[in-house]
Parts: C-alpha cells; structure tokens; sequence
C-alpha cells in the first residue's frame, strides 16, 4: 500500500469566539460542522469523518475560579476522565499562571467499536471554562493530522482583559484600574 503522503497547508483562518473570549487558527481547508449544544466552533479535515475535528467552546461559569480550586478542579477532570470506556492517559500536564488554570490531557478511549485519540486543553479562566479539543477518529487519524492541530493549539489566544481579570494583583497594586464589575 502507498505511503499516504503528509498533510500540506494551504492556507490559515482565525477562529473568532463570538464574544470575543479567545481565537485560534486552523487550516483554510478544514469544513466547519456542527457544534451541537455548545457556543463554540468544529473543524474537521475530512467532513467525511466528523469524528477527527478541532473544537473549541466557552461556557460561563457560576463564579470566577481562582489558583486554590486545583485540587477539586483536578479532581473533577480526573473523574470525567475515567468514564470514558477503555480510557489510557498518556500524557497528562496541569498549569497554573496567577489564577487561570489549564489542564492538558492526551488519551485513548473507546467508543463503541472504536478506539479514538484525544488530546484536549480544558482552561478555567476567570469566570469562563474554554474548551480545546483535537480528536481522531482513530489513533492513526490523530497522529496524521496533529502538526495542524497542534498549530491551533499553539495560536490560541485570549484577550488582554481575561489575563487581567486572572491576575491575582491586579486590583491590589496602587493605581490600578478595577475590573468591569467594581
């Protein structure tokens, strides 16, 4: 069987969140489906397989979380993590900058009678969980696409103003302006 030749750009976009909470880009020739259910966006390679996609989606929060949440926050993941069927993570990486949090997960689980890739960053931000999200339809679809995924994960962007609202000092140091809801 031929060797399936690399995965070629031909082109980038910029995802926009509709409320301006974050940006990423991804290739000019990847379709966008549907995101059921969430306020976000899905970009796949291959509208034939909708199961190997990008996904990014945000949803606001009851309060803002802060660094001190990472244990239930993590313990949280954890458990979401292992109700998925066969689950195996592979590689696992918990941040924290002031109070936002960000943990990377990167998997395999099955799904029905497929055992599908994921890698995935969930990001609590102040008052907001983004979302971040590239799937195989199986571990070789992952692996063939992700140096374009991984370029959307590399390009995510939040704006000033969410850094801002996840500095722990921000309101504390003399002269500062206050956050919008002070």
């Amino acid at each position: 069987m031929p060797e399936r030749p690399p995965p070629r750009y031909v082109g980038v976009r910029t995802y926009q969140d509709r409320l301006g909470r974050y940006s990423f880009r991804y290739p000019t020739g990847w379709q966008e489906l549907d995101l059921e259910d969430r306020d976000g966006a899905r970009f796949s390679p291959n509208p034939d397989d909708p199961e190997t996609s990008f996904t990014g989606w945000a949803i606001e929060l009851e309060q803002a979380v802060v660094a001190a949440d990472l244990e239930v926050l993590r313990a949280g993941v954890n458990e979401g993590i292992a109700q998925l069927a066969d689950c195996h993570v592979e590689a696992e990486v918990d941040t924290v900058i002031g109070n936002l949090i960000r943990f990377e997960r990167e998997l395999t689980f099955r799904d029905g009678d497929a055992i599908r890739k994921r890698k995935f960053w969930m990001l609590y931000v102040d008052k907001w969980l983004i979302m971040l999200t590239w799937q195989g339809s199986s571990e070789e679809e992952f692996n063939y696409w992700l140096p374009m995924a991984n370029y959307s994960f590399a390009t995510f962007q939040l704006p000033s103003a969410l850094w801002f609202a996840t500095d722990p000092d921000v309101n504390k140091r003399p002269g500062a302006t206050p956050g919008p809801e002070e």
